[in-house]
């Protein structure tokens, strides 16, 4: 019996001297170069696919519409949300979520400056990812829902954790201060795709005060142009109230000319357009960021700051499906895809004529043909009825040998119509069709050998910053400093590379092409949501509703139908009508839409949170 005592009290003695298999303590993770890299990945996951979910930001604008109903996105666009009533949010910008990803950032910056591991080099790179990363998620926490809680340091236990909302002004300061802190302590580091660089870090500077800058943030110009904001008393929270506008401006400049001059984006240097051809190849290549077959490897260069992917990380096996399944998501139902954010009319419209001239529905030749002789990025961008596309699943390839996009309604030569592959109707599938007849060809690989299906994966990259961004950014700061010339030079090295002819506006009419110009730039790339708000045009973009396509075409005299069918001039006559389309949503604008609603489980939990402006 003693032998037996002895025995279990050595075992109880060993049990608790065993060190935990399944966890790691902080003073191991912080004494070991390796565990404290591992924690840094983590505060980087809350990126999550970056723009590439299945629902997608520009559904909340003029680019897109989201096709499934139910998905709670028109609690949104039709102006109902409430902060009790939530519409559709996505983990990249979500309060709680936000911050749960600004905690373990706080972790790290507090842990790395005593770290004991012995490579310092690695502890600085760390320790500036991890103010890059705090600065990128208060960032997106500010663009959303104007100034935040500020908290620098993680909470203990037993803390109060109500904290007031600080002003946007101050917000703005302390996201600059952690990215310029990330800038030099990254400075001379190697840059690795995916993860934070010195250069990602200026950047981001540019976009925190360009935004800074814009009407929106500046209370005089934003209580004129909206009765929600002149009646918010707490206005100081989402406008700067003091200082010289002039000046935000210029310091928004100076940050974006740090950039450009510390690097190069991608073919920026024409002196004239390119052809036709290579300008949608040069957009493509952008798009694709040098990860698929087809397009330019180089193109690699346009990226600053990227989600990238890899066909051996597929958390997208299961629902939903993310970022390596994007073409599933969004392409035509006549591929077994989903179509999920489909363009609308507005954004197809808003692509010019090769001559630089805007598309005209009055003009006949224009009206007859409208998807003939548009800017090159427009077909890098957008699948069209008629537009070519990768090959048909098998079951589907006898309807299609010409792998076309069908989105029309085709005379059948009895006085009947054949309906398109990829429409509602479509005799493939006809639940998953675009409502608008478009589909987004944007960021889908285009690699004929790569089906769009869960056996194949796609490792495009998510740009959440580019080179060409950061121009952008520097032309509005030349134009709001009456810089015009300057302004004209730099859009014209992005229109160049496009294949698009040079501009020679001035004036009023000079920034409207502008703002063209980053629409179509920068299409599906969630920059338009906060574009038509920090402008404060939102009424007339999203507030417009929505404009599809019908197709139909008749059979010329004494032709017969195609079997199977194909696009082709010489047979068929099309007609193009433009439609309002409300089947799916009607939307509406009203100024409390210019920041997202606190939520009311948040408020509830800090009472020292005041809800933002019209809720």
């Amino acid at each position: 019996m003693a032998l037996l005592s002895t025995t279990i009290a050595a075992c109880k003695k060993g049990f608790m001297d065993t060190k935990p298999l399944s966890t790691i303590s902080a003073d191991a993770t912080w004494a070991d170069g390796p565990l404290s890299q591992a924690f840094v990945f983590g505060i980087y996951s809350y990126l999550g696919y970056g723009g590439f979910e299945e629902q997608a930001l520009a559904a909340y604008t003029d680019e897109a519409m989201f096709t499934h109903a139910g998905r709670n996105i028109n609690t949104f666009t039709e102006g109902t949300e409430t902060p009790g009533n939530l519409a559709w949010y996505s983990g990249t910008y979500e309060w709680g979520r936000m911050y749960k990803a600004i905690r373990e950032a706080n972790i790290a910056i507090s842990k790395l400056p005593t770290a004991t591991f012995a490579d310092t080099k690695l502890r600085d790179q760390l320790l500036g990812e991890s103010y890059f990363l705090r600065a990128y998620y208060y960032q997106q926490l500010l663009r959303f829902y104007g100034g935040v809680p500020l908290v620098d340091k993680p909470y203990e236990l037993n803390q109060d954790y109500t904290i007031a909302r600080s002003s946007y002004e101050d917000c703005v300061k302390f996201i600059v201060s952690d990215l310029d802190k990330a800038a030099g302590l990254l400075a001379g580091k190697s840059a690795q795709a995916g993860r934070a660089s010195d250069i990602a870090a200026l950047a981001l500077k540019s976009r925190v005060l360009l935004y800074a800058a814009s009407d929106l943030h500046d209370a005089a110009t934003a209580k004129a142009q909206s009765a929600t904001l002149a009646a918010f008393s707490k206005i100081e929270l989402v406008a700067y109230t003091t200082g010289d506008r002039t000046t935000r401006w210029k310091a928004a400049q100076d940050a974006a000319k740090a950039v450009l001059n510390a690097t190069q984006g991608y073919k920026l240097n024409l002196g004239a357009p390119v052809s036709a051809a290579e300008g949608k190849m040069n957009y493509m290549s952008i798009a694709l960021g040098g990860q698929s077959a087809i397009g330019d490897k180089s193109a690699t260069s346009e990226l600053i700051f990227q989600r990238s992917l890899s066909s051996l990380y597929t958390p997208e096996d299961n629902w939903p499906l993310g970022g390596t399944h994007y073409g599933i998501n969004n392409g035509p139902n006549g591929y077994h895809n989903w179509a999920g954010n489909t363009p609308i009319q507005q954004l197809v419209d808003d692509y010019e004529m090769m001559d630089g001239s805007k598309f005209d529905w009055s003009n006949p030749v224009e009206s007859a043909n409208p998807y003939s002789n548009r800017d090159p990025r427009f077909y890098a961008t957008i699948l069209y009825d008629g537009a070519d596309w990768k090959p048909r699943p098998l079951d589907v390839a006898g309807k299609d040998p010409a792998n076309q996009i069908q989105t029309g309604y085709y005379a059948d030569g009895a006085g009947g119509f054949i309906n398109g592959i990829d429409t509602r109707e479509s005799p493939v599938e006809n639940w998953n069709g675009s409502r608008t007849h478009y589909y987004t060809k944007k960021f889908i690989d285009p690699n004929p050998a790569l089906a769009d299906n869960q056996s194949n994966a796609q490792t495009i990259p998510w740009p959440f910053i580019r080179y060409t961004e950061v121009v952008l950014n520097y032309v509005e700061c030349c134009l709001a400093l009456g810089q015009e010339a300057e302004a004209q030079n730099w859009l014209n090295k992005i229109r160049f590379r496009a294949g698009m002819p040079a501009i020679t506006d001035v004036g009023p009419a000079l920034v409207d092409r502008y703002r063209n110009e980053r629409r179509i730039e920068l299409a599906y790339e969630e920059h338009r949501y906060h574009d038509a708000r920090r402008w404060m045009i939102a009424a007339t973009t999203v507030g417009r509703g929505i404009k599809t396509i019908k197709i139909t075409a008749t059979l010329q005299a004494g032709k017969t139908p195609l079997v199977p069918y194909r696009h082709d001039n010489t047979v068929y006559n099309y007609t193009y009508t433009v439609v309002n389309n409300t089947e799916n949503e009607t939307r509406v604008w009203n100024d409390k839409m210019y920041y997202r609603p606190i939520s009311k489980d948040e408020v509830n939990r800090n009472n020292k949170l005041v809800q933002n402006p019209g809720y």
